[in-house]
């Protein structure tokens, strides 16, 4: 099967899109992050947040993410360190 012209129109329109849809989002990214949030799906990680303009219950659940992070690499590394010994 050949690429024909409407091949390659039907991927510039897609792409086309794609950007417009990608910039609209990045444009609105706080509002369309909120909505979704709202509706239990988590698109940004709470770290990658400012933390001055979380709540109380983000703020809470970023720490228990580090903390959880913190205890993994403590873990890694005395696992490694029984390891080697």
């Amino acid at each position: 099967m050949a690429i024909s012209s409407q091949h390659i129109t039907g991927f510039a329109a897609g792409l086309g899109l794609s950007a417009l849809g990608f910039y609209l989002y990045k444009k609105n990214q706080a509002i369309v992050d909120q909505f979704l949030s709202e509706h239990g799906i988590q698109v940004s990680s709470l770290l990658d947040r400012d933390p001055q303009s979380m709540s109380l219950k983000e703020l809470i659940k970023a720490k228990e993410d580090l903390e959880d992070i913190i205890a993994e690499k403590e873990y890694e590394a005395d696992k490694g360190a029984a390891e080697t010994s």
